[in-house]
C-alpha cells in the first residue's frame, strides 16, 4: 500500500488535486492522490474501515483550492498518547527543583480555587524561602508528596478538599493548579522543559514508574502509533487537524511536533504574561473571567468556537451550527465529551471508562460514535453498567444527574462492550 506526504501531494498536477474525493479501492491507491490508513496497524473490530471510509467520503485529498478543509479535533492525553504529557511535565519539574515559591509564600496566589487547609498543607510542607526561589522538591519529600497530591488528588496528604467554588464543566482546577506552577518561567524555558520531560519519558521503558517524593507515579509516555498514522492520513486527505487539550498549551506544541501539527493550531491551557513571564493567571473565555475556565469539558468548545469559528462571548459556550463545527473528533475522558460529541462527521472514543463519555457513545443511535480500547494496556471491561440513567451527566457544581439525548430521551445505563 502506498503512502505519500503531505508535501508530495501538494506537488501533483492540479488536475488531479481538483479530482474527486479519494477512496481506498486499488485505482485510487494506484493513483497516489492520498495516503491510506496503515494496513499493519492494528485496530479493534472493523473500526479502521469506518474511519477509512469516513476519510474516503469527507476528505478533499489535500486539495487547498477544492474548498474549505473539514476540521479533525484530537484531545492529547491518552488520546494521542499513552499517559499525560502535562502531568510528566509537571512531574519532571518536581524531580528537578523547578516549582518556585509563590508570592508572598501565599500558595492561594497560585490557585485561586485552592482551599485554606490545601494552602496551609503546602506552606508547612513546603517552607519559608523567599518568594520566587526554587523549591528543593528533588530532595524534600513531604513537599513534593504535598503538591503531587494536591494536583493529583484534588486533596492534601492529610485528606482534606483541595479545590472549591468552581464550575466543574468548564475547569479542573488541579490540571490548572499543574500548568500555574509554571508561573515565574518564560515560554521558552517551560518549552525547555517540556522537551526535557519528553526525552526522559520517551526514553523510559514502556510500563516503567518513577517515584516523586515518596509517591510512585506513572514514568513513561508513548505516542500510539494508531493515532499518528490516523492523524497523518487526515492531514494528507486534506482535514484541518488540530489539538485540544487540558494540558499547558506550550508543553503541548513540543509534543504535538512528532504530528507535524503546528504550533498555531495546539489549543491548550494558555497561560497570561507579564514582560514575557508567566504569570500564572490563566485567560477566561467566551463571557468568563480570568482563572475561571480551561480547555476542560464545555471549556474546550468555548476554545474551539472562539479560536477556530470567531464566535465570541456568551454565544461560545454553546453548540454553534453544524457548518462552524468539527467533522471529526477523538477524545478518551469526560473532558473530551462535549467537543467530540459536536462533531457532525464521526466521533472516536478511546475507552477509558469514563462514565459521561461512554454513556454517550455506547447510547447513541446515529451511527458515528466509533470506541476502540486503549492502545497499550487497555482498561480492562468495566464490570457495572454505566449509570447513565442516574448519574451520567456531570453538573456545574460536580453532581451527577440523568444524561439526556439530544431528543431530551433518558439513556439507559449501558454495559460496557468494546475492552
Amino acid at each position: 500500500m502506498t503512502k505519500i506526504s503531505a508535501l508530495a501531494a501538494v506537488a501533483m498536477t492540479a488536475a488531479l488535486m481538483s479530482s474527486a474525493a479519494c477512496g481506498t479501492d486499488d485505482s485510487t491507491i494506484a493513483s497516489q492522490q492520498c495516503s491510506t490508513l496503515d494496513a499493519g496497524q492494528i485496530w479493534y473490530g472493523d473500526n479502521k474501515e469506518r474511519i477509512a471510509r469516513f476519510i474516503s467520503e469527507t476528505g478533499r485529498c489535500g486539495a487547498a483550492g477544492s474548498g474549505a478543509a473539514p476540521l479533525a479535533l484530537f484531545d492529547w492525553d491518552n488520546t494521542v498518547v499513552k499517559n499525560d504529557v502535562g502531568v510528566a511535565t509537571f512531574y519532571w519539574m518536581l524531580a528537578n527543583d523547578k516549582v518556585l515559591q509563590p508570592v508572598d509564600r501565599d500558595w492561594t496566589t497560585v490557585g485561586v480555587h485552592l482551599t485554606p487547609e490545601a494552602a496551609a498543607a503546602l506552606a508547612a510542607a513546603c517552607g519559608d524561602a523567599a518568594p520566587n526561589t526554587a523549591l528543593l522538591t528533588s530532595t524534600n519529600t513531604a513537599c513534593a508528596d504535598e503538591l503531587v497530591s494536591v494536583a493529583d488528588n484534588g486533596e492534601t496528604k492529610a485528606g482534606r478538599v483541595a479545590f472549591d467554588e468552581y464550575d466543574h464543566r468548564r475547569t479542573a482546577p488541579g490540571y490548572a493548579f499543574v500548568v500555574q506552577l509554571m508561573r515565574g518561567y518564560t515560554e521558552a524555558q517551560v518549552t525547555d522543559f517540556a522537551r526535557s520531560a519528553r526525552r526522559q519519558n520517551l526514553a523510559a521503558a514502556e510500563g516503567s514508574k518513577q517515584t516523586i517524593g515518596t509517591t510512585e507515579v506513572d514514568g513513561y509516555v508513548r505516542y500510539y502509533s494508531q493515532i499518528k498514522d490516523l492523524a497523518k492520513v487526515l492531514q494528507d486527505n486534506g482535514f484541518d487537524v488540530r489539538i485540544v487539550s487540558a494540558s499547558a498549551e506550550p508543553v503541548v506544541r513540543v509534543w504535538a511536533e512528532e504530528l507535524a501539527v503546528p504550533g498555531d493550531k495546539v489549543m491548550g491551557v494558555p497561560l497570561l504574561a507579564d514582560n514575557g513571564v508567566y504569570t500564572g493567571h490563566l485567560p477566561g473565555c467566551g463571557d468568563t473571567g480570568v482563572d475561571e475556565v480551561i480547555t476542560y469539558i464545555d471549556g474546550k468548545r468555548c476554545r474551539i468556537n472562539e479560536e477556530v469559528f470567531g464566535i465570541t462571548g456568551a454565544a461560545a459556550f454553546q453548540q454553534a451550527q453544524a457548518d462552524k463545527r468539527a467533522t471529526f473528533a477523538a477524545g478518551d475522558s469526560d473532558t473530551d465529551v462535549v467537543f467530540v460529541g459536536d462533531a457532525t462527521g464521526l466521533r472516536l472514543v478511546i475507552n477509558r471508562n469514563k462514565t459521561e463519555l461512554m454513556c454517550n457513545a455506547y447510547g447513541a443511535d446515529d451511527g458515528k460514535w466509533v470506541v476502540n480500547p486503549m492502545f497499550i494496556a487497555p482498561k480492562s471491561r468495566k464490570s457495572e453498567p454505566y449509570p447513565c440513567a442516574s448519574t451520567g451527566f456531570t453538573t456545574s457544581d460536580g453532581t451527577g444527574e440523568p444524561l439526556h439525548r439530544p431528543d431530551g430521551t433518558v439513556v439507559p445505563d449501558q454495559q460496557d462492550r468494546v475492552y
